[in-house]
């Protein structure tokens, strides 16, 4: 669907639609947040950008107790009503920009949005302006929580923390956007069910008597028994779990070893553990655990293993899918919505749904009839910012929707 034919879609059905102006407004506050970002724990400046923002509209955000990220409620008091819950993560990644010719590229060396939080940040600070105007002309039965969380790039992600603060106090449904630069802007991706996979991070370190080259048989072949592991244990897993579950380990760094004739006393590996299903999640730290020792042993290596959990799969409650559904079809109509895969990215959104119901859809910010694909961390990503129409939009009727079931 071409971002041309707005006019003709049924933006009218719900009050709530979002003015040029204030779209110019939060396309000029996201590309300020995309020169400055700021990593996870870190987002001192972000966050008072958006409370002052807050603030001048009238209203009285509350920074979490981290010290970074803010809550603020929207519309009559609570009194037993469950409250909606807007989340956005706030948080940028540790790479470069290395996008040319942009006038709002990143300022911070090693320091990018290349995830689209700076995105997600506009949609719900916008999301929260048109609702707070709705609420002075008395147009919000319920409230409405903003949620801007710090750190969901670190694992176990921010949404803990957030939640230990009393995000989640009086929230009886969550709802979240992700930017996809695989779907057009102007389109939403929704799935029931699992739409993220689960995250883990592991360490290992093997350590045996070390040696020369020219004698590998009297020692441990630590550079061999990291290969082995590396190669090896990927595959036993495989073996040991249901296939459908999609667990899986995947390697970022290998290191071992500084002479060419000198067997090393040392190796490490770091990398994730994915999964898809939430069951096998739970029984990975075990089976990976079994798979690493029983591969160093047979090559004589002590190993050590530092398996740091991450997050859980992003479950989708149908009832709030559904919410989302019919959201996005009385901002833009049914075509504007495609079922989206699951993917294996981890998102601490996760956290969330642990407590309340809730689900995350996939926000298109690909400029409709490009054929270039920026993908996620990516230094280059960037996003068609009217996406931030289209999130704010789906936010304020879900809001409105809501509050009539």
């Amino acid at each position: 669907m071409s971002l041309e034919s707005e006019a003709d879609l049924p933006g009218d059905v719900l009050p709530g639609v979002l003015s040029e102006e204030l779209h110019a407004e939060l396309v000029a506050f996201r590309r300020d947040l995309h020169m400055h970002p700021e990593l996870g724990n870190q987002e001192f400046r972000t966050t008072a950008a958006i409370k002052e923002r807050l603030e001048k509209a009238g209203l009285r955000p509350r920074v979490l107790s981290m010290g970074t990220g803010l809550i603020c409620d929207i519309g009559p008091e609570a009194d037993g009503l469950p409250v909606l819950a807007l989340r956005a993560d706030i948080d940028a990644l540790p790479i470069p920009d290395m996008k040319t010719e942009c006038a709002y590229r990143s300022t911070v060396p090693d320091r990018a949005h290349a995830c689209g939080h700076d995105v997600h940040t506009a949609v719900v600070l916008g999301a929260g302006l048109v609702l707070a105007e709705l609420h002075e002309r008395g147009l919000l039965p319920r409230p409405v929580r903003l949620l801007f969380q710090p750190a969901e790039e670190v694992l176990p992600g921010g949404a803990a923390d957030a939640i230990g603060s009393g995000a989640l106090d009086g929230v009886g449904r969550i709802i979240a956007v992700h930017c996809d630069p695989r779907v057009d802007a102007g389109r939403i991706g929704l799935r029931n069910g699992a739409i993220t996979s689960a995250c883990d991070r592991i360490e290992v370190a093997l350590d045996g008597p070390g040696g020369h080259t020219a004698r590998p048989h009297l020692t441990t072949d630590m550079v061999t028994a990291a290969a082995r592991v590396a190669v090896d244990v990927p595959a036993l897993i495989a073996r040991r779990v249901d296939s459908r579950s999609g667990l899986a380990v995947t390697w970022g760094r290998i290191e071992s070893g500084h002479a060419p004739n000198v067997i090393p006393q040392h190796a490490e590996l770091s990398g994730t553990v994915r999964c898809l299903d939430l069951a096998a999640w739970r029984q990975a730290p075990d089976v990976v655990h079994a798979a690493i020792d029983e591969v160093a042993t047979l090559h004589r290596a002590k190993s050590e293993i530092n398996y740091v959990r991450g997050v859980p799969p992003v479950v989708n409650d149908p009832v709030v899918t559904e919410l989302l559904r019919d959201a996005m079809t009385a901002r833009r109509g049914t075509d504007s919505i495609e079922t989206t895969e699951q993917s294996l990215g981890g998102e601490d959104f996760s956290w969330y749904l642990e407590h309340v119901p809730g689900a995350l859809a996939r926000l298109g910010v690909r400029t409709p009839g490009e054929r270039t694909v920026r993908d996620l961390h990516q230094g280059d990503f960037d996003a068609d910012e009217r996406a931030i129409t289209v999130g704010v939009e789906l936010f304020t009727a879900a809001a409105l929707i809501d509050a009539t079931r």
